[in-house]
């Protein structure tokens, strides 16, 4: 209703304005300040810079590292020939895999019944809970607390309850609809954090805390004590490619599966324990992936598991691709955070103490929200030195489908507390927040509340240098005159800077292997054990090995991401995706050099493929494994106390100058300036990509 009459009110200010112009009205009818509210917006030209390092190279050189090199599938993608999961053409005899899903939050499984469904001519099999043993059933990435299909109970709207396979998508979807579930509702059904909080709705072991210092004191000695909550949302990943499996039943109960997964070893080891085959008889390939940003870490199981199930027993190729809606009912999104927090400062806006209790909103199974929460839990203070701390942490169980990892994993929303907390202090002592975010910063040298020291922190540097190429305080003051001069459009500005810490939070999975094949003619073929999933890391790779093997780009290639080439791997997430898999290829071609170290001493003048065809001739192996694992990580105050949590720190500080129409909430973002430090950049060009696409 208020929409109506702001439109309402919008349209007179518009026509108002013409008839002014015209002579019609007086120009005295609409205040100066007020004519603008009935302007829309409308997209500016758009002017944009990117500023790096520039690395120079000798001629001669084939070194790729520091230089903007294009992406490898950059053309393919821009001409739609890049090829991803579902665009694997149909395969003799394939069949295709509806899920069938829950439509109730909370509720007993009373009747479940497919025999309309299988009716149908077409429709090949009905897989529920029925059909596998309860150990079978029970999956999850860490914890296996989840199910391929439900089993008594439903615990969110979108659950799996079964999957119907047919010849063909519009034949399984329709036939999926006709199977006839029966529930019994159960109470409570608990959506929110704060449900939760009412119902004690917790995960077991939770809460936990991390402390440093007295809190208590330092409240007692401050000259303010400040109490906030403040909290965030969830988020749809909305990748562009929905999650797609194909699964291929080969000789000897093997089973090759296509699947668009961040992790395809935990498919492997996930399918492997639903089918009761060794992993060894299991192939999970991942080409590429139509982005990933998380929600391709864990809930690909969702897809592949029945799909590789329905393949196993009907020994008949299976695919799958959710719809969108589909895929937003049943995946689960960034996790939603509630923060409450209670702060003691000095009159000059010096923190000296906090307590904040941090809620996550899990959804129905735990996922990774251990992980999540923790991330947030050492990333709420962000870039400012709390010499007292204490931090909660409560894993909330609710009636959503599980939430799960998202682009920064937990650090955002602690990040979100950390600013919260930094402008109500500004509020209370009446200064710039500016001031009293540089007066709060961590100096080079400084303890983390999770004891880890910074090695070097140049927030400092970040912080000026975006205040110098934004104009800051010159923007300040045209958009305080902005808004005296209009009554229905207003301007603001934010600054926001960060610290994430770069490592996965569990200490095993900081490893990464790699394989580099060289061919008779000189080509290579190299693989290792991340994913591509958009943001360039075979172009990277690809980078890394050619430094290393001192040749041009053209000769090396990466044809997928294979558990038959590189077993074990990590999931490619949490930023490590390059540090850890580059490793591992530098690690490969470092055995390759040596054992061809001979062969180059002796003919110094020859090419590159002499020296690999001499190789050969010679019996020299021209195959070579790489492995990675961070050093000196870990941390934990009772059992490895010396080590670090994080192996280091990006940071980068954004301006970000908005517009919004008061009468209607639309709004624009008129200019953002950005400051990133990343270190020596592989590739800046991809770098950048992912910086602003981040943003």
């Amino acid at each position: 209703r208020a929409l109506v009459v702001s439109l309402f009110f919008k349209s007179y200010l518009a026509i108002s304005r013409k008839l002014c112009d015209a002579g019609i009205m007086s120009p005295e009818a609409i205040p100066k300040e007020e004519r603008s509210g009935g302007d829309t917006f409308h997209t500016p030209a758009l002017q944009s810079a990117q500023l790096f390092e520039r690395v120079y190279s000798e001629q001669s050189s084939h070194d790729p590292i520091g230089k903007p090199k294009v992406h490898v599938s950059a053309l393919k993608q821009a001409t739609g020939e890049a090829i991803y999961t579902d665009d694997i053409p149909c395969m003799d005899g394939e069949l295709y895999l509806a899920l069938v899903l829950s439509t109730k939050a909370h509720a007993k499984i009373t009747k479940l019944d497919a025999s309309e469904a299988l009716a149908m001519d077409g429709v090949h099999a009905f897989f529920s809970a029925k059909d596998i043993t309860e150990h079978e059933n029970e999956v999850g990435p860490v914890f296996h607390d989840e199910y391929v299909f439900a089993t008594g109970e439903v615990h969110c709207y979108g659950q799996v309850v079964g999957a119907i396979v047919a010849d063909n998508q519009t034949l399984a979807q329709r036939a999926a609809r006709l199977v006839h579930v029966e529930y019994e509702e159960l109470s409570p059904v608990i959506v929110t954090i704060e449900q939760a909080i009412k119902h004690k709705s917790y995960f077991p072991d939770y809460p936990r805390y991390v402390t440093k210092g007295d809190v208590e004191q330092a409240f007692s000695e401050a000259d303010h004590v400040y109490e906030g909550s403040c909290r965030m949302g969830g988020q749809e990943h909305f990748y562009l490619e929905t999650h797609a499996s194909v699964c291929v039943p080969r000789d000897s109960d093997e089973l090759e599966l296509f699947c668009s997964t961040q992790h395809p070893s935990e498919v492997q080891k996930l399918v492997a324990h639903v089918v009761s085959i060794p992993a060894h008889r299991i192939v999970c390939r991942a080409k590429r992936l139509g982005g990933g940003f998380g929600g391709k870490e864990s809930r690909g199981i969702a897809v592949a598991l029945p799909v590789a199930l329905a393949a196993h027993r009907l020994r008949r190729p299976v695919r799958c691709m959710l719809d969108r809606d589909e895929d937003m009912l049943i995946t689960g999104t960034r996790h939603p955070f509630l923060f409450k927090y209670k702060v003691g400062f000095t009159n000059e806006g010096l923190i000296t103490a906090c307590d904040i209790e941090c809620y996550n909103n899990a959804g129905w199974s735990m996922d990774l929200s251990f992980s999540v929460l923790e991330r947030a839990m050492f990333h709420f203070e962000n870039c400012y030195r709390i010499p007292n701390v204490r931090v909660g942490g409560w894993v909330c169980k609710t009636n959503l489908p599980s939430n799960t990892a998202f682009r920064g994993f937990g650090g955002p929303q602690g990040m979100f507390a950390g600013e919260h907390i930094i402008r109500d202090v500004a509020r209370v002592v009446g200064r710039d927040v500016l001031d009293v975010m540089q007066l709060n910063f961590y100096k080079t040298g400084d303890y983390t509340h999770y004891n880890q020291q910074l090695e070097r922190f140049p927030i400092e540097r970040c912080f000026d240098d975006c205040l110098k190429q934004s104009g800051y305080h010159a923007k300040c003051a045209e958009i305080a005159n902005f808004n005296r001069e209009h009554r229905w459009r207003k301007r603001g500005m934010a600054l926001v800077p960060t610290k994430f810490g770069i490592a996965f939070g569990v200490m095993h999975l900081n490893q990464a292997g790699a394989l580099v094949n060289i061919y008779g003619d000189g080509s290579v073929l190299l693989s290792h054990g991340g994913v591509e999933i958009g943001q360039g890391l075979n172009t990277k790779m690809i980078q890394c090995a050619a430094r290393a093997l001192g040749i041009p780009l053209e000769l090396i290639h990466i044809s997928e991401t294979a558990t038959d080439k590189v077993p074990n791997t990590s999931a490619t997430a949490a930023s490590v995706g390059s540090d850890l898999n580059g490793m591992a290829v530098l690690d490969a071609c470092e055995k390759l050099n040596k054992r061809l170290e001979p062969i180059k001493k002796a003919m110094p003048t020859a090419t590159w493929q002499e020296w690999i065809n001499k190789a050969y001739f010679d019996r020299v192996s021209l195959s070579a494994t790489g492995f990675h694992a961070t050093p000196n990580i870990g941390y934990h105050p009772e059992t490895n106390p010396n080590a670090r949590t994080y192996n280091y720190f990006t940071n980068g500080v954004g301006v970000t100058a908005v517009e919004i129409d008061c009468l209607t909430g639309d709004h624009q973002v008129l200019s953002t300036d950005i400051v990133m430090d990343i270190g020596s950049s592989i590739n800046p060009a991809i770098d950048i990509g992912q910086i602003e696409g981040a943003f």
